[in-house]
């Protein structure tokens, strides 16, 4: 039977048992137990850090005997005087004292658990999510759950002090397009019709606007039913925020100076101000990707006037077909990639969609796979062209200039990566301005929004809504940190004949805009201020701020890869009796 905890309340965390003479009292799991015979020493553990417990012939009999009983992950209380250590641990608060024990209690037995829980651990993945409370007692997982919660602390005091209102939004709404498929809720009480979870409280933002709430923020749960990744799960908390009466740049102020504060308080770490700031068509043409990553170069560049009069086929089919040919220069690269590892990027290359990839390998001299094309003068114009110098690779891709940005905007990525040129101790934010309004959908040849259709064109787009869809910008902005998109923002159309134009502009009739935005149609005929918004991704910046590899480093219980949760079996099979009360049958099972 379990010992109780009557006559003891604890004084101190572990992690906080510092003074030589205090008589204190703590608890925790039994992290280690050494027993010497004579001497018997446990390591006690607590979310704070951990504190030697030393038993030795001086401790009461009756302690003594229940110390040697202890063994790993027991729940106990110790009561006690901090003496000075005699084996000291300098990479510990607490190393230099321990706890000389009075009264020991147990108040829970634990069995042999299936994996070690130390901070460092070579378990596999899966066997620690299935006993996902387990791996929540190592230290690592439990600070970066700390340092989670420390950023959530922050966010809600900075928007409090800014004039923010927090308001909760419906958890259970109409089914919406948001580019995701939604989670559906079936009703018992209307029969055949269903709720959706929120992929983003967006629509009841906006209508907050519309009542004239001003500043609203929400730590939102959203949900997405799409595939994971390392950066994604089906549910995930977003910093959820809306201003009225404002422009594209006081919003993005306001969220600058969240993000220098939340790093100064949390991490120590200080934001310069203001944020660099690229369009869109730049991060393309540099660096292959809407996100990039800044810390390193290794940017693109278009050297088809360099080569267009090379007798190259490669080189000349994606010239005269309106394509183009660029290049990066991986600097100090030629030692690095040997032939065979070039071959893998060429294969990487053709994964992604390319048809190739060309290279000059200066190692002694310029080694160019496409050598017997050159004329006299083209290699050291093509050289030239990108800074090669003796110790570069250069890889060049020849293509449809989309196909061109993505291949070599991965490979600089690769390249980076292998030879260590990123460096982890920065934190290069970057905001990604003037985001395209429509993109093309080359499966069903039409032009679809790349944003909400309540998103804003720039006014100087506005006369191509209808005759260039191409060349329409928003007024839409990311915010990227590292490589990684944190934050989408974007201000808000609240005129409603525009409106009604840009659902016409995306081939949706009447009814279909009715169905489905009737109700925040209609809103917008009663007037709504000027507003915008944004929605920051408190997962993916907690994951950069903890070091983390993957979201499911700082989500307490998450998803895996096909949605499922390996602790608790869900998602799990309902029985008929519920199904029936919903009007629900299943026809296909696993």
């Amino acid at each position: 039977m379990a010992d109780s905890m009557k006559g003891l309340k604890r004084t101190h965390y572990c992690g906080e048992v510092t003074e030589i003479g205090q008589e204190v009292v703590v608890g925790g799991f039994a992290e280690r137990v050494r027993d010497k015979g004579g001497v018997i020493f446990i390591v006690l553990r607590d979310r704070t850090g951990v504190v030697q417990l030393a038993f030795n012939d001086k401790t009461d009999a009756a302690v003594f005997e229940k110390a040697s009983s202890c063994k790993s992950e027991y729940v106990l209380m110790a009561k006690g005087t901090v003496i000075e250590r005699e084996s000291k641990n300098d990479k510990l608060k607490t190393g230099n004292v321990e706890i000389f024990v009075t009264d020991l209690r147990i108040l829970s037995k634990a069995q042999t658990p299936p994996f070690e829980i130390t901070a460092e651990t070579k378990v596999n993945e899966e066997l620690r999510l299935k006993y996902r409370y387990l791996d929540l007692r190592r230290e690592p997982l439990q600070q970066n759950i700390i340092r989670r919660h420390e950023i959530a602390r922050v966010t809600r005091e900075y928007f409090y002090e800014n004039g923010f209102l927090e308001i909760e939004t419906p958890m259970m709404m109409k089914s919406t397009p948001e580019g995701a498929r939604d989670y559906l809720i079936p009703s018992r009480v209307h029969p055949g019709k269903f709720y959706a979870l929120p992929q983003s409280p967006q629509i009841y933002k906006q209508l907050l606007m519309i009542a004239g709430y001003d500043r609203y923020i929400q730590l939102a749960r959203c949900f997405r039913d799409e595939d994971l990744r390392a950066d994604r799960q089906p549910e995930f908390t977003q910093i959820d925020l809306e201003m009225s009466f404002v422009e594209a740049e006081d919003i993005q102020s306001c969220v600058e100076g969240f993000i220098q504060r939340v790093f100064k308080e949390v991490m120590g770490v200080e934001i310069p101000l203001p944020l660099p700031r690229m369009t869109f068509a730049d991060a393309m043409n540099r660096y292959g990707s809407d996100k990039p990553d800044t810390r390193f170069g290794f940017e693109i560049n278009d050297i088809t006037d360099a080569v267009k009069d090379i007798d190259f086929v490669v080189f000349k089919s994606a010239v005269e077909s309106g394509g183009s040919v660029r290049a990066i220069n991986v600097k100090n690269g030629a030692a690095a990639y040997t032939r065979k590892e070039i071959d893998k990027l060429v294969d990487h290359a053709k994964g992604i969609g390319a048809k190739g990839l060309a290279y000059i390998r200066w190692a002694d001299e310029p080694n160019c796979s496409f050598k017997k094309f050159l004329g006299e003068g083209d290699l050291e114009k093509i050289c030239a062209a990108v800074n090669a110098e003796q110790g570069d690779l250069v890889l060049i891709c020849a293509d449809k200039t989309k196909t061109v940005l993505s291949t070599l905007g991965a490979l600089r990525l690769i390249c980076a990566k292998k030879l260590g040129v990123i460096d982890d101790s920065k934190y290069n934010f970057l905001w990604i301005t003037e985001m395209p309004f429509f993109e093309y959908d080359e499966d069903n040849s039409t032009w679809v929004a790349a944003h909400h259709p309540f998103t804003m064109p720039m006014e100087e787009c506005m006369d191509y809504l209808d005759s260039d869809p191409a060349n329409v910008r928003a007024k839409a902005w990311d915010l990227v940190l590292n490589g990684t998109e944190l934050s989408s923002g974007s201000m808000r159309i609240t005129d409603f004949e525009l409106q009604q134009r840009m659902f016409e502009a995306l081939g949706m009739t009447d009814e279909e805009i009715q169905a489905k935005f009737g109700f925040l149609v209609d809103a917008y005929r009663y007037a709504a201020p000027p507003h915008g918004g944004m929605g920051i991704g408190l997962d993916r910046l907690a994951m950069i701020m903890c070091s983390a590899d993957s979201l499911r480093d700082v989500t307490a219980f998450p998803k895996v890869q096909n949605a499922s949760e390996l602790m608790s079996e869900c998602p799990s099979v309902v029985d008929n009796a519920n199904l029936e009360v919903l009007g629900i049958q299943v026809t296909e099972q696993e």
